[in-house]
């Protein structure tokens, strides 16, 4: 959150090579608003299907249209679990996405897994990796099914990589499975709350129930599609629910080994920008690599009159981000060495 914003008025003029959309934590629920749960917070669970109506009417109104929209996670909220309407909303917010001129891809987050268990998810249309691109002799770039990530091109030499940040997690797994038993006692270890949710007290507060973080297994794939990215000198964009910089987030909303997942992509010069949401107050940092991490402000918490997406416009030397009502417009630009050379 060290640099300010660009304004609207700088952006550039010329055509850019595609553009996406950007969106976060709708978190829909046929509710009344309510609050956070510091309760510091109005929530408008009703009202963030409109505003995803009006995302997608202005994304499909744009003279050239978004290649793709990326979704990143909490879509439905976990209130609708509660009121045993989890499906009806996400069936709500899934028709409303049918009007989206170009194709979604979904992340999935904390409040999917409130509503939903992970095999329900991937029998789901909020899997979206039939979407994914196949290497052609290199089997190592293809993702396992033990966690929901995946890898697209949108562009040529743009590489897109969705991860998935609750791979580690003790939310919509089994209470049985070998998975969240690691799970549970990684957080245990960190969190001796009675409270799981709760980080007061925590030497590492993003030890709590709601984060969740990324297996060995999937950082060990993301290490090989980015090593094919660098040796092909293709740019990358990770997508992920939960972020993974500090400086970009607050103390509490991170991936639980954030340290491991920037280790891996700290080691390879090809990423350019890690986009996020979770936060619900977004952010923003460059990181001393170059990266550019970007959390987009959540849609459930933006009053009616206001709004919360983006869309990213991709250029040879940057990219920017034109952002609406919450979100704010930003210049990125690449570093030197990784200019685009078609």
């Amino acid at each position: 959150m060290d640099d300010e914003p660009k304004p609207a008025t700088q952006l550039h003029n010329s055509e850019p090579l595609f553009s996406f959309g950007v969106i976060a934590d709708i978190q829909y629920a046929d509710l009344e608003d309510g609050y956070n749960f510091q309760r510091s917070r109005r929530r408008y669970y009703r009202h963030s299907l409109l505003h995803l109506q009006g995302a997608i009417e202005e994304w499909n109104r744009e003279s050239t249209s978004p290649c793709c929209v990326l979704q990143l996670g909490d879509l439905v909220d976990g209130y609708n679990a509660q009121h045993n309407t989890s499906e009806t909303s996400l069936g709500h917010v899934l028709s409303t996405f049918q009007m989206l001129q170009a194709p979604v891809h979904h992340v999935w987050g904390n409040h999917e897994f409130y509503n939903f268990s992970r095999d329900y998810l991937g029998n789901s249309k909020l899997n979206t990796k039939f979407l994914q691109d196949q290497i052609a002799h290199h089997p190592e770039t293809t993702p396992s099914d033990n966690y929901y990530a995946y890898h697209f091109v949108p562009f040529p030499k743009f590489r897109f990589i969705l991860l998935d940040g609750y791979d580690l997690s003790v939310l919509g797994v089994e209470q049985s499975s070998l998975k969240y038993q690691q799970s549970l006692k990684m957080l245990k270890e960190h969190n001796p709350n009675t409270e799981l949710n709760s980080p007061k007290g925590l030497s590492k507060p993003h030890f709590v129930k709601f984060n969740g973080g990324f297996s060995q297994e999937q950082l060990n794939w993301l290490n090989e599609v980015l090593t094919f990215s660098d040796k092909n000198q293709e740019k990358v964009v990770i997508a992920s629910h939960i972020p993974v910089y500090p400086e970009a987030s607050d103390t509490v909303c991170l991936a639980w080994n954030y340290e491991d997942a920037l280790a891996v992509i700290w080691s390879h010069k090809c990423v350019v920008c890690f986009i996020s949401g979770h936060t619900h107050d977004g952010g923003y940092s460059e990181d001393p690599c170059g990266v550019h991490h970007v959390n987009i402000e959540g849609v459930i918490e933006t009053a009616p009159d206001s709004q919360a997406f983006g869309t990213v416009y991709v250029y040879p030397e940057k990219m920017i981000l034109k952002g609406r009502g919450r979100v704010p417009s930003r210049i990125m630009n690449y570093m030197k060495d990784i200019a685009f050379h078609p």
